[in-house]
């Protein structure tokens, strides 16, 4: 029997349809015996008449229609007008007509019915448009007994169980039909050969039901989901079905899809236990929102009711951190212990806004199942003006554990909590931000260690505003007097542009004198001095038209403090561009250009931002013939780059003043035992080249304890040329002397110090088993600029962390054009 109450009513278009409406609804519930529903079905009836009225401005037709017998029993409320060419104001996903205002009063009817109602839809035909909303009802609900229709017998009927087919349908994850049964041909018709390879979609009239509605596709991809559906006959009706679907994997590892269907009489058979339903959490959720509580306790009470209306073993409302991207646990129910505060990471993001569901966090995220301690997963977004502010999470310790429908009622819950989660987080972090420590200890931290005026004068701006003034702008004095406009700050960044505009960038009298824009904020100017020394001033406009004597203070004790820094930054700038100057005259201006020769230097100093280190290089020519030079110096800082000075220096000044490559070793050996600085001694590699009338050029060569250079033959065999001989500075008798070789045109000459063959990798280094040779072998046929580059670059990726030595090295290539420049 058709247990099915259906109460109906009309009313004119006017404006008095949404009260007789309400009250048309509030009497019907009240007969049936649902008049805890009232509340909630009242307020959608009177936001889809308005709707009506307003966009439609025609006649309205009103029907409840309750069915008892659904499972979950189900209230039904639709809302007919006559004009169906008039769409509806606002769009399925909620979002109102008045814009992304979170607190408009108006635009908020489909809004509501996608956050009180099960599901919502709209339906037209060619004289009307249906607007309909279901709302579910627990099973703690008392329903009314079944009223049996005339001429019938009362009591529910079964449909009889020989009409009763059970079809099976498997397919791949795109829909295309790989088996159908026989119970399948007698529910539909269809005979197997004419299914198979077909694709769902030309057989299922899909159509989902409200805001978080399912496409056809988005269900073949989700683990389990159940539900009505229409599907076509052979005969080309529509057959009403309730299907069961389950994706699992077939034999080799393929995903596949099993449908089992039913005729929509016979659901009881694959319908599951009623799960959690909404209604209640829905009415605790509105009861909480309407009390005043802490923040902290809301969030948690927000987490005990969705952990215990989602049967999972744990909750989390998340909120979003610093930057908006990433999101933390704020409260948590259930199975969270030490898990409030921890950054969660993963399925979590700014982008996703929609609801959603993970069957085995194992197999996608491990560290997040490890963090949650939970195998199964389901969150909705907290979503407020577009924009992801949060989200609920619920969490399971197995498996498999929810479903889509899960996901739709936690949604709802976020939806009704968002806003005033999201207003009382920002009174919350007001009033914290009121308790935290002091505003000049805060200031002198934040600017503590700064070193940078611009950056000073930046952060400075934006400490005052908009804490203490609407807009503020930092003017910089330089040591010759000059003052200029460095930084603006507005509350409305939009407005920083404009603000730079209206200000002098220059001002051409004493800023104590300057006429500031006029505005509706008033301005005052607070000096920036330490000891008896103007660095600029802090400008400030405020919405007040008077400044407070504590904020006037506040603001004289900020800016000695900001002045204080800027002195600072002064001095180390001053002590910085001078180290600079004096390190780079450690360094030769330019490498001598010698026709004939090609030449390559590569100077890495280990120590950041330094432009010198204690490795030093240089190349210049001497008469007819060049000379280069390749040290390094014991040590690192201003000692060794003292002892790089002089060496670098002495070597040029011997070699110009011609003496001998050994007597420049004996010379700078004796310079460094006179400086009586124990322990500083020094490795150099130097020599001289003289083109040869056959092309090529003499290198005469001698390494005092430096390793030694490679040679490079045109065949692309490498040989050391120069035998390592006592460091400079170890002790006064020492003897050094010289050798010599032919460099041939095409030949390649490397120079290295130890931060290249040195290099390591844990246990290893790079000249292990003659590595730098072997690297060397394969440049063959390269310029000097390449060969450069390659040993550079072998340097650098042969172990994860940066080199803790400083690198150089000098390569030098004879061109075939210097045999034609000697004849």
């Amino acid at each position: 029997m058709d247990t099915t109450r259906v109460s109906s009513t009309a009313f004119d278009g006017t404006a008095h349809a949404p009260a007789h409406a309400r009250k048309f609804v509030r009497q019907v519930l009240g007969e049936w015996r649902l008049s805890h529903l009232a509340e909630d079905a009242v307020l959608l009836t009177s936001e889809l008449v308005t709707n009506a009225v307003v966009h439609a401005g025609t006649g309205v037709e009103l029907t409840c229609r309750l069915d008892v017998d659904a499972s979950p029993a189900k209230l039904e409320i639709e809302v007919d007008d006559h004009h169906p060419t008039r769409t509806i104001p606002s769009g399925p996903s909620g979002h109102s007509a008045s814009g992304d205002d979170p607190l408009a009063t108006s635009g908020r009817g489909l809004a509501l019915a996608g956050m009180l109602a099960d599901a919502w839809g709209v339906t037209y035909t060619r004289t009307a448009k249906r607007v309909w909303v279901r709302m579910e009802l627990s099973e703690c609900s008392e329903l009314p007994e079944p009223v049996p229709l005339p001429g019938l017998i009362s009591g529910p009927v079964a449909a009889p169980l020989d009409t009763l087919h059970v079809g099976v349908v498997v397919s791949d994850l795109d829909g295309v039909v790989e088996s159908w049964n026989r119970e399948a041909e007698q529910l539909l018709g269809w005979p197997a050969e004419q299914t198979i390879g077909r694709s769902l979609k030309e057989m299922v009239a899909w159509r989902g039901h409200g805001p978080y509605a399912l496409s056809l596709a988005d269900t073949l991809g989700l683990g389990r989901w159940r539900g009505e559906a229409r599907m076509r006959h052979v005969d080309g009706g529509l057959v009403p079905v309730y299907i069961s679907h389950l994706r699992t994997r077939g034999h080799a590892g393929e995903r596949r899809s099993i449908w089992m269907i039913v005729a929509s009489d016979h659901r009881y058979v694959l319908t599951p236990p009623p799960a959690p339903l909404r209604s209640e959490p829905g009415r605790r959720i509105k009861d909480l929102l309407d009390q005043d509580m802490p923040f902290a306790e809301l969030l948690s009470t927000i987490a005990q009711i969705v952990q215990v209306a989602s049967g999972g073993d744990a909750s989390y409302v998340l909120l979003c951190a610093e930057g908006g991207r990433r999101f933390g646990v704020a409260a948590g129910a259930g199975a969270t212990p030490g898990l409030v505060g921890v950054l969660a990471t993963g399925v979590f993001g700014a982008d996703r806004k929609a609801p959603a569901m993970i069957e085995d966090l194992l197999a996608g995220d491990v560290e997040l199942a490890q963090q949650l301690r939970a195998r199964s997963l389901a969150c909705a977004p907290l979503l407020v003006s577009g924009e992801v502010v949060g989200y609920l999470v619920v969490t399971a310790a197995q498996p498999n554990r929810f479903d889509q429908e899960l996901t739709v009622s936690l949604q709802h819950i976020a939806d009704q909590v968002a806003i005033p989660v999201q207003r009382e987080r920002l009174a919350e972090q007001d009033r914290a931000h009121r308790g935290r420590l002091s505003f000049l200890a805060e200031a002198g931290e934040l600017l503590a260690g700064v070193h940078d005026e611009e950056l000073i004068a930046a952060l400075t701006a934006q400490l005052v505003v908009p804490k203490i003034a609407t807009w503020a702008a930092v003017y910089l004095t330089d040591l010759t007097g000059m003052t200029r406009l460095a930084h603006v700050w507005h509350s409305e960044e939009s407005h920083n542009a404009d603000l730079r505009k209206s200000l002098p960038a220059i001002p051409r009298t004493a800023l104590n004198e300057v006429s500031w824009p006029v505005g509706p904020e008033s301005v005052l100017a607070f000096p920036l001095l330490t000891q008896g020394r103007s660095h600029g001033a802090l400008v400030i406009g405020r919405a007040e038209p008077t400044l407070p004597l504590e904020l006037a203070d506040l603001l004289a004790d900020l800016c000695r403090l900001v002045a204080l820094n800027l002195h600072t930054a002064m001095l180390y700038a001053r002590q910085a561009t001078t180290s600079r100057v004096l390190q780079r005259s450690l360094l030769p201006m330019r490498v001598a250009p010698m026709p004939g020769l090609e030449s390559a230097v590569v100077y890495e100093p280990a120590e950041e931002g330094a432009d010198v280190g204690g490795d030093f290089y240089d190349l210049f020519t001497v008469g007819d013939h060049w000379c280069f030079a390749l040290g390094d110096v014991c040590g690192s800082g201003p000692e060794a780059a003292a002892v790089t000075g002089l060496a670098r220096h002495a070597v040029r000044l011997l070699a110009k003043e011609h003496y001998t490559v050994a007597d420049i070793f004996d010379r700078l050996n004796h310079a460094l035992l006179e400086e009586g600085e124990e322990g500083r001694f020094l490795s150099l590699l130097c020599g001289e080249l003289t083109p040869l009338p056959q092309g090529g050029a003499l290198c005469t060569i001698a390494s005092a304890g430096h390793p030694p250079p490679l040679l490079l033959r045109s065949n692309g065999e490498v040989e050391a040329m120069a035998t390592p001989q006592l460091l400079l500075g170890i002790e006064a008798g020492a003897r050094f002397y010289v050798e010599s070789f032919e460099l041939a045109p095409e030949e390649v000459l490397l120079c290295v110090t130890d931060g290249v063959t040195e290099r390591r990798n844990g246990d290893r280094l790079l000249d292990d088993r003659d590595g730098l040779s072997a690297l060397l072998s394969g440049c063959t046929g390269l310029s000097a600029h390449a060969v450069a580059e390659r040993v550079r670059h072998a340097v650098e990726t042969f172990a994860a962390e940066p080199s803790q030595d400083d690198v150089a090295l000098l390569v030098i290539k004879a061109s075939a054009a210097l045999h034609q420049m000697n004849r």
